[in-house]
């Protein structure tokens, strides 16, 4: 009998001996495990044979047996069972190895009883693991944690690999009971962080190895190994056999969807991935690989579509993977610490901001996160929590994300988002996927490629050549669709190739779509109305209009001077004024002739119009001096100004008073001004002054030499230093400094005696 409040692993038994003898074994003994063999798993059939399947049945059936006898052991002799019988392992670890995938089609295509015996074998293998990984079941049976970890560790009963095929298996619908059972195991046991920090080399070696298939490499500070010498020779995306590129996409497919898994169901493996700078490697991807593989696949003719398709819905679903899984790490690492007010609030942003920074070179990759996780949003979070945020900065971001939307020809759904935080974006942030989940949850690539609209739903216009680009991808991959038919599902979907394929080939195209004729042609194009019959010009209609005429009178029409006719003739022709008469003429106008008397020439003259203006009375003043009410003359009579009367001077007067009556004019001008201007006061006399400087002979004084300057050490002024340059400069040619040289032109002279 068990003793209540003890730990299995201190836990004392009594058996029955070989003699019939009782004797005392520890509760752990492998004498204690049940002979019992457990069938390795096989995955079901792919061809559907009556023949295949009831032997998957009846295996699966056996497999389901096992398990449920095992779960129904007590605590004791369960974990005997656990630790020592290794065909148990061999079967758990053939299930986690061979059990389809979500994307895998065989299980979805087989019998309904193939589904429910899968399904079964599915939640056994689950409960298994998940009881494996219980170290307290209740109060009375349990194993101290310490050596839980222990037993788990050292008998391989959990590794990085199992944990993440566990992830990708069952964590959907299961995400909360596997958190809680993988977080159990690594508090237990932190020899599995370890563990996991040294998987994740291996994890980035599965990229550079689809790269170096690709035919692309991997350069600079973020290769894991240098280039091959032969690496020249291997065969791209586009020369590949059609089964190496196959697999190659599966592989992607496979361990872009098994990462997403684990990081999403347990965020504290997102730091291991994130110390090995995963989140670089992961974009560099992205924006290098995705692009050719995805040309492989529309531009190759494969021998069956199905086979096409199913790699172009696997190749979209990676896509949307990597892009979740940058945005996973992006949260855990920086966003989480910022949302829950830390110490170190500061570097954390600091660290986003650089992350987005990086991201600037990778347009494709930019413009689908930002698609899906609106950068805007999280920049208004960090805004909001951190004020002190270099604007500057955030602003380079967003026009870096705006020019990554240009480059890839798209229009961004979230324009005009960078102002709006507040609840949506932290909706946003704190949950993946926030802004496709309001709808309706897309599946696969239409996930990831989601109608691109603005806010008001409006879809953005192309011209008509990416329109022809865009009709050309489709129909490279879909030749047997109708160009009306595409036309209406690209207007539908917002001008998006990739969603357009997709939906097509997941038979998810909205209903107005799917009743139309797919083999429907081309509309035909409408004649836009001649730009003549909407012209309108002032010479319409008129005898040289070309446009309305088909017969125009040449002979009017030249060019330069005519023939035949002299410039003067040309001058002299009055003919255009009989021509002006004639038209006055014709509005039955009586125009009377008055007759006046003959002036000195004894010639009569007429009030009909004359060419030559008559200036008879243009001295006169009419209509001036008329006595008007409100007239100035009418209240003071017009006088001449002082100014310009005529002064009679006598002859007696002296020179002096001549000069006086030549400065009254300059005076009475000055005196007409009520105050002259002080600026033009003194810019005159300076013009005196400068002039009788200059009759004088006047030279300003010289400014005082300063070679003394300041005392040393605190700086000379510029005049002092030019002071003691040209002192230094004139120091030879007399004073002291000449003594010799005069001394030695005395001696020679006789002067001075030798």
């Amino acid at each position: 009998m068990a003793c209540a409040l003890v730990p299995l692993d201190e836990l004392q038994v009594t058996e029955p001996g070989p003699a019939g003898k009782a004797h005392a074994l520890p509760a752990l003994h492998p004498d204690r495990k049940e002979e019992r063999c457990f069938l390795p798993y096989r995955s079901p059939p792919e061809s559907g044979s009556p023949a295949e399947v009831e032997e998957f049945l009846e295996h699966a059936k056996f497999i389901t047996e096992d398990l449920e006898w095992l779960l129904a052991l007590p605590h004791d002799k369960f974990w005997c069972q656990v630790v020592f019988d290794e065909s148990l392992q061999r079967c758990l670890d053939s299930y986690l190895h061979h059990a389809p995938r979500g994307l895998d089609l065989a299980a979805a295509a087989s019998s309904p009883a193939v589904v429910d015996t899968q399904r079964a074998v599915h939640r056994a293998v689950f409960l298994a693991f998940l009881r494996m990984a219980t170290h307290k079941e209740s109060k009375e049976n349990f194993i101290t944690p310490a050596v839980f970890g222990e037993i788990i560790y050292e008998n391989f009963l959990f590794d990085i690999p199992k944990i993440l095929d566990l992830c990708v298996l069952f964590g959907k619908g299961n995400s909360q009971l596997l958190h809680k059972m993988i977080d159990n195991i690594f508090t237990q046991q932190p020899s599995y962080y370890i563990d996991l920090d040294e998987t994740v080399p291996t994890v980035l070696q599965v990229f550079d190895t689809i790269l170096d298939k690709c035919g692309l490499y991997c350069e600079g500070a973020t290769a894991m190994e240098p280039m091959k010498l032969n690496s020249h020779k291997q065969p791209t995306a586009m020369t590949m056999s059609q089964q190496d590129l196959a697999d190659l996409v599966l592989y992607l497919c496979d361990s872009t969807t098994t990462i997403h898994a684990f990081l999403d169901i347990f965020p504290a493996g997102c730091s291991s991935f994130h110390s090995h700078g995963f989140l670089g490697r992961l974009t560099s991807f992205y924006e290098t690989a995705v692009p050719d593989l995805e040309k492989a696949l529309r531009k190759r003719n494969f021998d069956d579509k199905r086979v096409q398709e199913d790699l172009w819905r696997r190749l979209s679903h990676s896509c949307r993977e990597i892009v979740e899984m940058a945005h996973l790490l992006l949260h855990h690492t920086c966003l989480q610490p910022i949302l829950e007010g830390g110490e170190n609030m500061q570097t954390f942003a600091e660290e986003l901001l650089l992350l987005f920074t990086s991201f600037l070179p990778e347009k494709r990759f930019l413009s689908d996160y930002d698609e899906q996780f609106p950068i805007a949003d999280d920049i208004s979070l960090l805004q909001q929590a951190l004020p002190v945020l270099d604007e500057t900065r955030t602003s380079y971001l967003l026009q870096g994300v705006q020019s990554a939307w240009d480059s890839v020809g798209r229009r961004s759904r979230h324009r005009g988002a960078a102002g709006g935080g507040g609840a949506g974006g932290a909706a946003s942030a704190s949950s993946p996927g926030f802004e496709l989940q309001e709808a309706r949850q897309p599946e696969g690539a239409e996930a990831m490629l989601a109608p691109r609209k603005g806010n008001d739903g409006a879809g953005c216009a192309v011209s008509e050549a990416e329109l022809e680009s865009l009709l050309s991808c489709i129909r490279d991959l879909l030749p047997d669709l109708g160009e009306g038919f595409l036309l209406a599902c690209l207007q539908e979907y917002n001008y998006s190739s990739e969603l357009v394929i997709n939906n097509i080939l997941e038979d998810r195209l909205t209903p107005g779509l799917d009743q139309m004729d797919r083999a429907a042609p081309r509309p035909v194009k409408e004649e836009l109305p001649d730009v003549l019959d909407v012209r309108s010009n002032v010479f319409d209609d008129d005898e040289f209009d070309v446009f309305r005429r088909d017969q125009v009178d040449m002979s009017r029409i030249w060019k330069g001077r005519r023939k035949g006719e002299n410039a003067r003739e040309m001058l002299n022709d009055k003919q255009h004024v009989a021509e002006q008469k004639a038209r006055y003429l014709t509005y039955e106008t009586v125009v009377d002739e008055v007759v006046v008397e003959p002036g000195e020439s004894g010639e009569a003259y007429d009030l009909n119009y004359d060419d030559e203006y008559d200036d008879t009375y243009d001295v006169s003043q009419v209509g001036a001096n008329d006595l008007d009410g409100d007239s100035l003359l009418s209240r003071r009579p017009f006088t001449v100004p002082q100014i310009l009367r005529k002064v009679n001077k006598p002859e007696f007067e002296e020179e002096g008073e001549d000069e006086e009556e030549e400065e009254t004019p300059q005076n009475n001008v000055n005196r007409d001004q009520f105050v002259q201007d002080p600026a033009l006061l003194r810019e005159r006399a300076e013009a005196r002054r400068a002039a009788m400087h200059q009759r004088k002979g006047f030279r300003p004084e010289p400014r005082p030499s300063s070679v003394v300057g300041q005392p040393k050490g605190q700086g000379q002024k510029l005049e002092t230093v030019l002071d003691r340059r040209k002192k230094e400069a004139a120091k030879g040619r007399g004073a002291n400094h000449n003594r010799r040289n005069m001394a030695d032109r005395k001696r020679n002279k006789g002067m001075i005696p030798s």
